[in-house]
C-alpha cells in the first residue's frame, strides 16, 4: 500500500501566523521574535495507524512524507517493582531501547530512534544533499544507523569524547560520514562544525534541532505510547534533558490530546533532571527568568567532561524563545531536579533489580528526579505517573556483539568554514 503523506500547517507559536510548510521549513519567516513553529494537522483525533509498523504507527501525528524500514515504536507498561520501591500505585514507564521481555526492540538502546525515523521520513525521495546532525552521542547512533540501513547520505558531527557511543550490531553503510571535534571540545563545538558545513547550502542542509517539527513530534510519540497503554493524559511527566527538546515534545502533544477531549483535559506536570555539575537547565529555570542562565565555554567544557550522562550537556538548548522549555515547565507547572553521579550509578542498578533492565545514565537522572518529587510530595501515591525512560538495555544488545565506527575525520571547529567544506567533502 503507498504511504499517503501526513496533512498539516504550521504555526509561529508566538503569534500564532498557520502558514504551509515549504518542505524543511525550520522557523517562521516573517516572525519578528525568535519561536518555535509547530504542526498543525488535519487530523485532529489521536489515531494509531494498525496498518503501519514500529514507530509509524503514529504517523498522524508525525511530518512525514514515507516510511522507512526497522523502526519501533516506545513500548509503556504498568511498573510493578519501581512503582512499589516509590510507593506510587499509578506509575508507568514508557520504555526507549532494547528489552525484548517487554516488547522494545530499539537497537541503538534511545529513544533518539524516535526523532531518526521522523526527520528522515520528512526528507522528500530525491533529495541531492547531505543531511547535517550534530550530537552528543545517542542522537548520533540512532541517526546514523537509520540512515545505513535505509541508504540515506548524512555527515554526523560529535565530540571525539563521546565516540565510545558510536556502536553498532554490524559495520554502517558507507553513506554515514562521522565527522569528531577534537579531545576537549563538547557538544556546542560539534554544533558550531556542522553549522560551518552548511553554509554550502548546495550541497548540506542542517537537520535543524529543536527547530525541526520532526524530531520534536517523533520524540512526543513516547506520551502517545503512554496515552494508548492507560487511556488518559497523566497527571506527570519525567525525563532527563540536555536540550529539553523532548519534554517540549511531551508538552505539544498533551495539547493536541487536549485537543482531541478523549483523554482529559489536564496539562500533566512536566519535571525535568539534569546531571550536576552540568545544571543550566536548572539554573535558568531556578532563577524564574525566561533568559539562560550564563555559562562560559570553558566552564561548560569543563562540566560536560565531569558528568556520566553526557548526553545532557547543551551549552544553546531551546529554553526561552516562544514554545520552548521555559513555556512547558510554566504553563504545565512543571519543576527541574538534579542528580549526582553517584545518584546516577545507584539508579541504574537500582532499576536492574526492580525493572529487569540497565538503563543509560540520562534515563536514570530521570528516575532520581521522579524520587526527589515523590520525597518532596510533588506526585501523590495514586497520581497517574508517567516515567520516560529514554534509553536502556545496552548491556543486553552490546552482548550480542558490535563495532565501533571511528570518525572519518578530525577536525577542528575553528577552523574557516572553506577548509572545512572541503575537507568533509572529500569523505564522499
Amino acid at each position: 500500500m503507498k504511504f499517503k503523506p501526513t496533512e498539516y500547517k504550521l504555526v509561529n507559536v508566538a503569534s500564532g501566523r498557520v502558514f504551509e510548510d515549504r518542505g524543511w521549513t525550520l522557523a517562521d519567516p516573517e516572525s519578528d521574535s525568535p519561536s518555535l513553529v509547530r504542526a498543525v494537522y488535519a487530523n485532529k483525533k489521536f489515531t494509531p495507524r494498525d496498518d503501519l509498523d514500529g514507530l509509524y504507527r503514529y504517523a498522524e501525528w508525525m511530518p512525514v512524507l514515507r516510511t522507512l524500514k526497522n523502526s519501533h515504536a516506545p513500548v509503556t507498561y504498568h511498573s510493578k517493582g519501581l512503582g512499589k520501591h516509590l510507593g506510587l500505585d499509578n506509575l508507568y514507564i514508557t520504555f526507549s531501547g532494547w528489552f525484548p521481555k517487554i516488547g522494545a526492540g530499539m537497537g541503538t538502546c534511545t529513544f533518539k530512534e524516535t526523532e531518526a525515523y521522523s526527520v528522515l521520513a520528512r526528507i522528500p525521495r530525491g533529495e541531492k544533499r547531505t543531511l547535517v546532525v550534530q550530537s552528543a552521542g545517542n542522537t548520533a547512533r540512532a541517526f546514523a544507523q537509520v540512515c545505513s540501513d535505509n541508504d540515506i547520505p548524512i555527515v554526523v558531527c560529535i565530540p571525539s569524547d563521546s565516540q565510545q557511543d558510536l556502536w553498532f550490531r554490524r559495520k554502517l553503510n558507507p553513506c554515514v560520514k562521522l565527522v569528531a571535534v577534537p579531545h576537549g571540545c563538547d557538544y556546542y563545538d560539534a554544533i558550531r562544525l556542522g553549522d560551518k558545513l552548511c553554509q554550502d547550502g548546495s550541497r548540506y542542509f542542517a537537520e535543524g534541532g529543536a527547530k525541526n517539527i520532526a524530531r520534536r513530534d517523533g520524540m512526543g510519540t513516547t506520551l502517545l505510547s503512554a496515552v494508548e497503554k492507560t487511556g488518559r493524559i497523566p497527571d506527570a511527566y519525567f525525563q532527563a534533558v540536555g536540550s529539553g527538546t523532548g519534554a517540549i515534545a511531551a508538552w505539544e502533544n498533551n495539547l493536541r490530546l487536549i485537543g482531541d477531549g478523549r483523554f482529559g483535559s489536564n496539562k500533566m506536570k512536566i519535571f525535568v533532571g539534569q546531571n550536576a555539575p552540568f545544571t543550566l537547565l536548572y539554573d535558568s529555570w531556578k532563577s524564574g527568568r525566561r533568559e539562560l542562565a550564563e555559562l562560559e565555554p570553558e566552564a561548560g567544557r569543563r562540566q560536560a567532561e565531569t558528568i556520566l550522562a553526557k548526553v545532557l550537556s547543551n551549552r544553546k538548548p531551546p529554553y526561552s524563545l516562544a514554545g520552548g522549555l521555559f513555556d512547558a515547565l510554566s504553563d504545565s507547572g512543571g519543576d527541574a531536579f538534579l542528580a549526582t553521579n553517584d545518584q546516577i550509578v545507584y539508579w541504574i542498578m537500582r532499576f536492574r533489580e526492580l525493572e529487569g533492565t540497565f538503563l543509560y545514565p540520562a534515563a536514570a537522572t530521570a528516575v532520581q528526579a521522579l524520587a526527589a518529587a515523590v520525597a518532596e510530595g510533588k506526585v501523590g501515591k495514586e497520581d497517574l505517573v508517567m516515567l520516560n525512560a529514554t534509553g536502556g538495555g545496552f548491556m543486553e544488545a552490546m552482548g550480542r556483539g558490535y563495532v565501533l565506527k571511528e570518525p572519518d575525520l578530525v577536525i577542528d571547529p575553528d577552523l574557516p568554514a572553506d577548509e572545512i567544506i572541503n575537507r568533509v567533502s572529500a569523505l564522499f
